[in-house]
């Protein structure tokens, strides 16, 4: 699972012993050698589904964007800024280092366009409220707990302009008894025993974000929510997607 770059098991010990901040400032040199980092594939997938779907946008805000995966995609999809926020110092430090102004921009981009902000996600900062007309996050949902999706969402809602999307992917179910299950079971009853016994908390499990319930916490926030299956991940044998892109929109789309 682990490239010789990547973390060694007794960092990965240290990380998961520490808070959500401080476990992702250790990991954030290496965090682009790990599982965690969300695929290339996923991210193409999101992005030819947003061109598709939505056409380009006007400015952009990934949402705990960690080292900065969404970030690239972003530019290519926002004519205008393109904000990264995340808690954790360290991963932004990685972001700003490949994506900020002087390293990695790319054709068209002008100084200025990319800037990261340190914030919890929970409590954006007011400066950033209707200011964006896309924002993504990738990997991120299963540091929130379900009491905490409401203030997730009423943020990305005030940061968003009038028919401003948020959009992110969601996987399907997995099958009840299944070996993937049971891991996902497994490392979520790991977790809360970890949490349970050892301060400070380190929060991230895998099955507290459904889509329904998410779809419920999105409309109470204000949005309007609807699905698109990522076709390009297959379907099951139900026939439903494997993967879909939430796209949840703040009000009407613009005329």
């Amino acid at each position: 699972m682990f490239t010789s770059q990547g973390p060694s098991l007794r960092e990965l010990a240290v990380q998961a012993l520490s808070s959500v901040e401080r476990g992702y400032d250790l990991l954030a040199p290496k965090f682009d050698h790990t599982p965690f980092r969300t695929p290339d594939r996923v991210l193409d997938a999101v992005e030819e589904t947003l061109a598709r779907y939505e056409g380009s946008f006007g400015s952009g805000l990934d949402l705990c964007c960690g080292t900065g995966a969404g970030i690239g995609m972003l530019r290519r999809l926002c004519r205008e800024r393109v904000t990264g926020v995340d808690l954790s110092a360290g991963m932004l430090a990685e972001a700003e280092r490949v994506y900020g102004d002087g390293g990695g921009a790319g054709p068209g981009d002008t100084a200025g366009r990319v800037g990261f902000v340190r914030a919890d996600a929970r409590a954006l900062p007011a400066a950033l409220d209707d200011a964006y007309d896309l924002a993504v996050s990738f990997g991120a949902f299963g540091h929130f707990l379900p009491t905490e999706r409401p203030a997730l969402f009423s943020g990305v809602h005030r940061a968003l302009r009038a028919g401003g999307v948020f959009a992110f992917p969601i996987g399907a179910p997995l099958a009840p008894g299944s070996p993937l299950w049971w891991l996902v079971a497994g490392f979520d009853a790991a977790m809360r025993v970890r949490n349970a016994v050892w301060r400070p908390p380190f929060v991230m499990y895998y099955r507290t974000f459904p889509l329904g319930g998410v779809r419920a916490d999105l409309r109470a926030a204000g949005f309007t929510v609807e699905t698109v299956p990522l076709e390009q991940f297959g379907r099951r044998p139900d026939g439903s997607p494997r993967l879909r892109l939430v796209l949840a929109r703040k009000g009407s789309r613009p005329a």
